[in-house]
């Protein structure tokens, strides 16, 4: 099995004001970059305003912003999207960013981290296992999951109580890891083809 590390992309899936997304994504990406066998690339869609109209021919404002996120959804090797859960679901940005895209996902491994209140996301992982299902992606089984993810995090984002979910973490990586090596070499012999 290759050496070469996975590019991992760590996708904060929140837009809404006063989300908390962004200081999960900041811990988890910050112990993937502890990794020699992860290459990290932070993405914040936040920063990636997409519409919620798709389109196969898009305007000159979306096509610049899809110029600036789709080749970095296709260079990655592996996905972590950290996701909260809003009304038992997913956010409408995950999904739209999920949509514009299509062979960028095929056949590359995709974890999930997710915060929340006492579902801890949970209910928006299982949503998304289907949706990226369809997007011809492989989700792992183990995910880090924060339940009343408010008083878990000090005012500096760093966990006060890390153990359990560090160790989460650790498992989450060795399965993208795994599966990110698999797939990554088995595209280099026989490109993905079914989509």
């Amino acid at each position: 099995m290759s050496t070469t590390p996975l590019r991992l992309a760590v996708i904060t899936g929140s837009v809404r004001d006063g989300r908390f997304g962004p200081t999960v994504a900041t811990w988890v990406a910050s112990l993937a970059k502890e990794r020699d066998d992860l290459l990290v690339d932070a993405i914040d869609l936040a920063d990636h305003p997409l519409p919620h109209e798709l389109s196969h021919n898009p305007g000159e404002d979306v096509a610049q912003v899809l110029s600036k996120l789709s080749p970095r959804l296709a260079d990655a090797d592996a996905f972590i999207v950290v996701t909260p859960e809003y009304n038992h679901s997913f956010p409408a940005s995950l999904k739209s960013l999920i949509d514009w895209h299509g062979k960028e996902w095929a056949a590359k491994p995709v974890g999930f981290v997710s915060y929340g209140g006492l579902s801890g996301g949970l209910r928006a992982v299982e949503q998304l296992r289907q949706v990226f299902a369809e997007m011809h992606a492989v989700s792992v089984r183990d995910v880090v999951s924060f339940h009343n993810c408010w008083g878990q995090f000090d005012e500096t984002g760093a966990l006060k109580e890390p153990v359990g979910a560090t160790a989460a973490a650790a498992t989450l990586f060795d399965q993208l890891g795994w599966w990110g090596h698999a797939l990554r070499e088995a595209r280099e012999k026989r490109p993905y083809g079914s989509r």
